[in-house]
C-alpha cells in the first residue's frame, strides 16, 4: 500500500513545524509545495520533504500534486496564510480539485477580501466597524473624513498586520497613504485600501472548529500606532453573558461567510456599543496562540485539523481546565542584537511550557510595525489564570538583551532587558 501523504501549501514560521511535526505522528508523510522553500528553517530538517512550486499557479499546483499521487496516497491538503491568506484559498481550490476534504473556496476567498467579508458581515447583522474601501489617497482622506478620525488603514489582503496602521490625525493618514501606494508595501494585486473606524476596547479572539466554538481567548497589543499583538490569554476571563455574545456573533460569522469546515479566528473588540468583529481568518490563530489550546485543555487543534483534513474522526473533548498565557518579545529599537540571554533561566521556572527566540546574536533588528518585529516568545501554563500570569511575568524578566544602534553617528552601545 502507498504511503499517506500530508500536502502542505507554504510553511509559517510559527505553525509550520507543527503541522510537521503532528502530522508524522499521525503517521502521516509531510510534503510542503513553497515557491521558495528556503524561507522555513524547519524546511532543512531531514525529515521535512519540500518542493519548490509556483504556488500562485494552480495548474502548477495540481500537476504536482497528481505527479505525488503516482508515489503516495495523497491523505489531504492543507497550507498556511503566510504573509496573506491566498495560499489557503489555493488550498481550497486543490482540495474540491482533487475531492479531498477541505472549506468551500469561495467561502475562503470572501474572507481574504476584507472588502467582502465586510459586505456580507454587514449583510447579516453582524456588528463591524464603519468602512470604506479605497484605491487614491484623495478616496483615503473623504473615507477618514466621513468615518471621523482616528481611523484604521489597512491593505484589502493580507494578514499578521502588515501595512495596518491607526491614523489619529491627517498627517499620519497621509504618511501611511504614501507608504503603501508609495512601493514601500508589496501588492499581489491592484491596491485596494480599508479604511475603517478604530473599535476601541479589549480585544478577543474566538476559535472555531466547524460549526462550534471551541474557546474565547484574549489579547493585548504594543504600543500604538501599529498592531503588534503583545500578549494572548486562554481562556478570556468573560461571564457567562459576555460568553454567550461572543457566540452568538462568532456563529454568525460562520453562518454569513458560508464557514463551517475546519477552524476558524475570529477577532473582535469590546467596545462601548459590545462585540464588534474585526476580522474572520478560515484558519487557526498562529503560533503559540494555536498551542494554548492543548496546553489548557490537553486539545491539540492542529492535530484535530489535520484529522479532519484527511477524514479521519476528530475529538475536542477537554482533558483538563487550566489557563495558559504567552508572551512576545518585542524590541523597543532598531539596531544591531548583539546578544540575547535568559532563555535557560525563563524555561526552567516551574509552570513555564516554552522558551523560544526566533533571531540569533548579530542580527540586524529594523522594526516594521507587524509580526516580524517579534524576536521570541515565552509561554506558561498553571491551573489559575493569576498564576499563569504570574509565572509569564517572572520569566520574561529574566530575559535580556542588548540593542546597539547602526553605526552612523557613532553612538554608544545601549543595552535593554525585555521591556513591554
Amino acid at each position: 500500500m502507498a504511503r499517506r501523504a500530508l500536502i502542505l501549501v507554504e510553511g509559517h514560521r510559527g505553525n509550520g513545524p507543527l503541522y510537521v511535526q503532528a502530522a508524522q505522528r499521525l503517521g502521516l508523510h509531510p510534503i510542503t509545495l513553497s515557491a521558495d522553500p528556503g524561507r522555513y528553517e524547519y524546511l532543512a530538517n531531514e525529515t521535512a520533504e519540500a518542493i519548490r512550486v509556483d504556488t500562485d499557479q494552480f495548474d502548477a499546483l495540481t500537476r504536482e500534486c497528481s505527479r505525488l499521487g503516482e508515489t503516495y496516497q495523497i491523505a489531504g491538503i492543507t497550507g498556511f496564510s503566510g504573509d496573506d491568506e491566498l495560499a489557503y484559498a489555493m488550498v481550497a481550490k486543490l482540495c474540491q480539485h482533487f475531492n479531498l476534504s477541505g472549506p468551500e473556496p469561495a467561502s475562503v476567498e470572501r474572507c481574504c477580501d476584507k472588502f467582502a467579508q465586510r459586505r456580507f458581515l454587514a449583510g447579516a447583522g453582524v456588528p463591524i466597524p464603519a468602512y470604506h474601501v479605497a484605491a487614491n489617497a484623495p478616496e483615503v482622506k473623504n473615507a477618514a473624513a466621513e468615518i471621523g478620525l482616528p481611523v484604521v488603514l489597512k491593505p484589502a489582503t493580507g494578514s499578521g498586520s502588515v501595512g495596518v496602521r491607526l491614523c489619529r490625525n491627517f498627517e499620519e493618514l497621509a504618511e501611511h497613504t504614501s507608504y503603501l501606494l508609495g512601493g514601500m508595501h508589496v501588492w499581489r494585486a491592484s491596491p485596494s485600501m480599508l479604511v475603517e473606524e478604530f473599535a476601541e476596547g479589549r480585544f478577543y479572539y474566538a476559535d472555531t472548529m466547524g460549526n462550534e466554538l471551541f474557546e474565547i481567548g484574549v489579547a493585548e497589543f504594543g504600543p500604538p500606532p501599529h498592531f503588534v499583538i503583545r500578549e494572548f490569554t486562554y481562556p478570556a476571563p468573560v461571564n457567562e453573558d459576555e460568553y454567550e455574545r461572543i457566540s452568538d456573533i462568532s456563529l454568525s460569522c460562520l453562518q454569513a461567510l458560508g464557514l463551517g469546515w475546519g477552524p476558524t479566528n475570529i477577532e473582535f473588540r469590546w467596545t462601548k456599543r459590545g462585540p464588534v468583529v474585526i476580522e474572520v481568518n478560515p484558519r487557526l490563530g498562529g503560533s503559540p496562540a494555536s498551542q494554548l489550546s492543548q496546553l489548557a485543555y490537553g486539545v491539540d487543534l492542529i492535530t484535530e485539523h489535520i484529522k479532519l483534513v484527511t477524514g479521519v474522526e476528530t475529538n475536542l473533548r477537554r482533558r483538563r481546565s487550566h489557563a495558559a498565557a504567552a508572551r512576545y518579545l518585542l524590541p523597543d529599537r532598531d539596531g544591531n542584537l548583539d546578544w540575547i540571554d535568559g532563555g535557560g533561566r525563563a524555561a526552567a521556572v516551574s509552570g513555564v511550557a516554552e522558551v523560544k527566540f526566533y533571531v540569533n546574536p548579530m542580527t540586524p533588528i529594523v522594526r516594521k510595525g507587524d509580526y516580524r518585529d517579534r524576536i521570541g516568545h515565552v509561554v506558561a501554563v498553571s491551573p489559575s489564570l493569576a498564576q499563569a500570569e504570574a509565572i509569564l511575568e517572572r520569566a520574561v524578566d529574566l530575559i535580556k538583551w542588548s540593542i546597539s544602534p547602526f553605526p552612523t553617528s557613532g553612538e554608544h552601545e545601549e543595552s535593554v532587558g525585555a521591556r513591554f
